[in-house]
C-alpha cells in the first residue's frame, strides 16, 4: 500500500501544527509533521524511544539539552533515548520534517 498525506491518519498538535502518520508500529514510528512559522514545541524527552528529525523542508531549531542546532533540508537529527529537547521553526517558510521513533514514542513523552 503506498501510504501518503492524503491517506494516513492525520492529526493536530500545538499551535496550527501538522502530523500524518507514515507507520504507526509499537517498535517503530514513521511520522511526517508540517510547523508553520514560528511553532514550537515544548521541552521533553522519551525514556526509551530513540528519535531521528530529517528535515524535508525549511529550516528547524532543534535544542538538544543545552545545545542548539540549526538543522536545514536534507539534514538530521538523533536525539537518544532521555535526552530533553524541543523543535522550532525559526524559519520563514513552513517546515516539514520526518520523525522516526524506535521504538514508537507515543506513550513515552515526559514534560520537562
Amino acid at each position: 500500500m503506498v501510504i501518503n498525506s492524503s491517506n494516513a491518519e492525520h492529526y493536530k498538535w500545538g499551535k496550527d501544527c501538522d502530523g500524518w502518520h507514515l507507520l504507526n508500529t509499537t517498535s517503530l514510528s514513521v511520522i511526517k509533521e508540517k510547523v508553520p512559522k514560528g511553532g514550537v514545541e515544548e521541552m521533553h524527552y522519551h525514556m526509551y524511544a530513540q528519535q531521528l528529525f530529517y528535515v524535508l523542508q525549511g529550516v528547524a531549531t532543534i535544542q538538544l539539552r543545552e545545545e542548539t542546532y540549526r538543522v536545514p533540508q536534507g539534514e538530521a537529527v538523533h536525539v537518544p533515548p532521555n535526552t530533553p529537547h524541543r523543535l522550532e521553526n525559526a524559519g520563514e517558510e513552513d517546515l516539514e520534517f520526518l520523525v522516526i521513533s524506535q521504538p514508537h514514542s507515543h506513550t513515552d513523552k515526559i514534560k520537562r
